[in-house]
């Protein structure tokens, strides 16, 4: 018998819900905010939640400042090539380390989480003796690499628990009416696990999108910078920002991603049992 939560438990609940929606929501409305304030209202002692004069002036002058569509497009191709690449190397992986419970797969399994505890500073400097060594500083092709060597651990960790998910017994019923191993991977698997790939597509796209150390210190001259790093540009020489561009440019960068989540989000738990549908 199952046990039904009291309106004032259920009201306190979204109430809570509400107030941590408000506490995400916050710095990203509040940047919208400044991106449309005039100069003399981002200097005011009394900053207002919403611009009395709002302009577009800021944006126009973070384009004439800054090669922020050159930016968007490199770190368009970094992060797109990072995902697919990751994707398709860690799904295989992740299928064997799950289907196949070995010493050896469980010794893979908790060196996947331990790497995601090294900081980057750890890993820099011989990182980029490798990618010098390879001639691939300053690179979009080395940056890639990068991309695609941080964000493996933690994809192949997630499409693991998504293979482990899947019920076993679809692919012996497979199996059983006289299809392949590969049939039933492209057949059954493949739809199954779905959305498990496009959620970590989609992990290792944002990841990507919004990396500033690795680009900062591997990518030198500016037309082959991505976004995150041309923002810095908006810091003067003592640390003073310009606010207002600042503000125009950061929310722009934020959109891809905004816009990538809400095309994929329904699709990662929509279809969740189309494989399972024997037509």
């Amino acid at each position: 018998m199952t046990r039904r939560t009291s309106k004032p438990a259920r009201a306190g609940q979204y109430l809570a819900l509400l107030a941590y929606l408000v506490f995400l929501a916050f710095p990203f409305l509040w940047l919208i905010s400044t991106s449309f304030k005039p100069a003399r209202e981002l200097s005011s002692l009394h900053p207002t939640w919403i611009p009395k004069d709002p302009t577009l002036a800021n944006y126009r002058q973070a384009f004439d400042e800054q090669p922020l569509l050159e930016a968007a497009g490199n770190s368009l191709i970094v992060a797109f090539s990072a995902a697919v690449v990751a994707v398709v190397i860690a799904t295989p992986m992740a299928y064997v380390m799950a289907r196949h419970r070995t010493l050896l797969a469980r010794a893979a399994t908790g060196w996947v989480v331990i790497s995601q505890a090294f900081p980057f500073v750890l890993v820099i400097i011989p990182l980029f003796l490798v990618l010098k060594n390879l001639h691939l500083i300053n690179s979009l092709p080395g940056l890639i690499m990068v991309y695609v060597v941080w964000a493996l651990p933690f994809a192949l960790w997630m499409l693991v628990g998504y293979v482990r998910a899947m019920p076993t017994e679809l692919e012996e019923a497979a199996a059983v009416d006289g299809a392949s191993k590969l049939r039933t991977l492209v057949s059954v698997t493949a739809p199954l696990l779905a959305p498990g790939i496009v959620a970590t597509a989609l992990f290792a796209f944002i990841t990507a999108w919004n990396e500033f150390f690795f680009a900062l210190v591997l990518l030198k001259t500016p037309e082959k910078q991505t976004l995150p790093v041309v923002l810095t540009h908006f810091l003067g020489a003592e640390g003073a920002a310009d606010l207002g561009p600042l503000a125009a440019a950061a929310f722009l960068a934020t959109l891809p991603s905004l816009v990538v989540f809400a095309i994929i989000q329904k699709r990662i738990t929509g279809g969740m049992l189309a494989g399972a549908v024997k037509s």
